[in-house]
């Protein structure tokens, strides 16, 4: 009837180097812990499958609290360049995968960020037109805030030289106003129109390749926001596909969806309400975006840009429109979910939020956090938000951040510590696929704060335990979504959803951290991913 799990160390994370030796779990569920000769006396009539973890390290699942689970699919199969290091290496492996293509095929490549490149630059469109007129080609920045279009993409998508800024976005254009081909925030939409629509079909296989790829990562689920850019029925369709991969029995794995405000009429048309769904797939809160991205200076900052005097960002909406959303949520009893990365945006966020609070319990959540001061901090403990903070961006942002913001405001950045030492709530994420999704990486971005760019430490004082940082990827997690009472602790009546690890990180180096591998991950007591030697 049930199944015992021994021969590892079980950290509970119920409290810290709090450990046991045994867990028995029937049904999905943990029906008790403890030593291992007691469970077995205990439950010997129950027992129909022992299972030897061999030395391994067990922590309650790890569930990353914001990530893209359909884009990360998209990563996979779309032309990787996260890792390339020039314009040129860019442009080489565009010419290659052009090769493979079929005539007037779509190439999309996902990640570049030219401030890891050794000439910073932005591409223009001239230069992918120089590759290829036959094929339509757009690139995403990592920040996902900004693309480059040739213009074959340009034409298909019907936009003039003459077609003016959409709110909340930018149609880069040089001194003689010719369109360069970036586009930031919701200009990149005009663009995006043209590229062929998603089927069903082809969201289902997306979620798969992510979703077998986070399992043996050691990730047990993630809170996803996926529902609003996959064209017409673009809700309903991907909602559907999730239900086809993730189908509680050949794939185990915990989505929690947010909604797009751009859908939230579709799920209010299906009368569904937070937290409907079933043990896999369920909704959660609606999702609104207030500002951009560092990278491509349209994170809305209080003060300018360091490297741009004249520029302060762009807020995706203006206040009176983003309360208006607030209140719609709060109108289906919603709890809302904004990314707000510059000062400005968080503190107004901040602002609205506590002069809308949400009074049935649910949890709203602020996106990335950071950029913050004083009256940041002041304003967000009058709320009830959950800060849903991703690690890795210090490893990525660091140095060329400085230049964004300045040295001042860069050590008030990114203050992990001070969130916890002030008591605000936090979950931890990736964001990928703007990030890698190991969530080893992500505790080791947060013990360290080291950056992948020079290998300096950046902000010191702002480095998080092991502890603390692995909590944010259990507790934290189960925290946000209001599922503190059942999931992220290895306890009698929570979920049986375990990270088995090779090694154990409270035992290693941080510097050996990114090399601890996932062993066997576990959703509702059923092995989902065990890994092979």
């Amino acid at each position: 009837m049930g199944t015992l799990w021994y021969g590892g160390t079980f950290y509970t994370m119920i409290e810290e180097n709090d450990r046991i030796e045994a867990v028995y779990t029937e049904n999905g569920k943990i029906i008790s812990t403890g030593d291992l000769k007691s469970l077995k006396h205990t439950y010997q009539d129950r027992i129909t499958e022992a299972i030897d973890l061999n030395g391994k390290t067990i922590y309650p699942g790890f569930v990353d609290s914001h990530l893209h689970i359909v884009g990360h699919g998209e990563k996979i199969v779309h032309l990787d360049l996260s890792k390339h290091t020039s314009a040129e290496y860019v442009l080489e492996s565009i010419k290659e995968r052009l090769e493979t293509l079929s005539p007037g095929q779509w190439l999309i490549g996902e990640g570049w960020n030219e401030n890891q490149w050794e000439v910073p630059r932005v591409i223009h469109r001239k230069e992918l037109d120089e590759i290829s007129d036959g094929h339509p080609i757009l690139l995403t920045r990592i920040c996902r805030h900004a693309i480059i279009a040739n213009t074959n993409a340009i034409n298909q998508a019907n936009i003039k030289s003459d077609s003016p800024d959409p709110q909340g976005g930018k149609i880069a254009r040089d001194s003689s106003g010719e369109m360069t081909g970036y586009f930031l925030d919701t200009a990149q939409d005009l663009v995006k129109v043209a590229i062929p629509v998603r089927t069903q079909a082809d969201l289902k296989q997306l979620i798969d390749k992510s979703v077998d790829d986070l399992l043996q990562l050691g990730l047990v689920g993630g809170h996803s926001e996926d529902l609003a850019y996959y064209g017409e029925n673009s809700f309903e369709k991907t909602w559907n596909a999730y239900h086809e991969s993730i189908d509680g029995v050949k794939r185990k794995f915990r989505a929690h969806l947010l909604v797009h405000h751009e859908v939230i009429d579709d799920f209010e048309r299906h009368h569904y309400s937070y937290g409907d769904g079933n043990a896999y797939i369920n909704f959660g809160a609606m999702k609104i975006f207030s500002d951009g991205a560092l990278g491509g200076r349209t994170a809305w900052l209080n003060e300018p840009y360091h490297d741009d005097p004249t520029n302060y960002g762009i807020p995706i909406h203006t206040e009176e429109n983003l309360e208006a959303l607030i209140k719609r949520a709060r109108s289906l009893e919603l709890p809302v979910a904004i990314h707000a990365i510059g000062d400005r945006a968080i503190l107004t966020v901040a602002k609205l939020l506590a002069r809308n609070p949400l009074k049935n319990g649910r949890r709203d959540r602020i996106i990335h956090a950071m950029v913050v001061n004083q009256d940041v901090i002041d304003a967000l403990k009058k709320t009830n938000a959950v800060l849903d903070i991703q690690p890795t961006f210090v490893s990525s942002d660091f140095p060329w951040v400085l230049d964004r913001i300045g040295e001042e405001r860069a050590e008030r950045a990114y203050p992990w510590k001070t969130f916890l030492q002030e008591n605000i709530p936090c979950a931890a994420g990736s964001d990928a696929p703007i990030e890698e999704v190991n969530p080893l990486l992500g505790i080791q971005a947060f013990v360290q704060r080291r950056s992948t760019l020079d290998g300096k430490i950046y902000i010191e004082k702002q480095q998080l335990s092991t502890y603390e940082a692995i909590s944010l990827y259990t507790k934290g997690s189960a925290y946000i979504i209001g599922e503190e009472k059942s999931r992220g602790e290895i306890k009698a009546g929570n979920l049986a959803d375990f990270t088995v690890l090779d090694q154990d990180p409270f035992h290693v180096h941080p510097d050996q951290l990114d090399q601890i591998k996932a062993v066997m991950t576990i959703v509702d007591g059923d092995i989902m991913y065990q890994r092979t030697e």
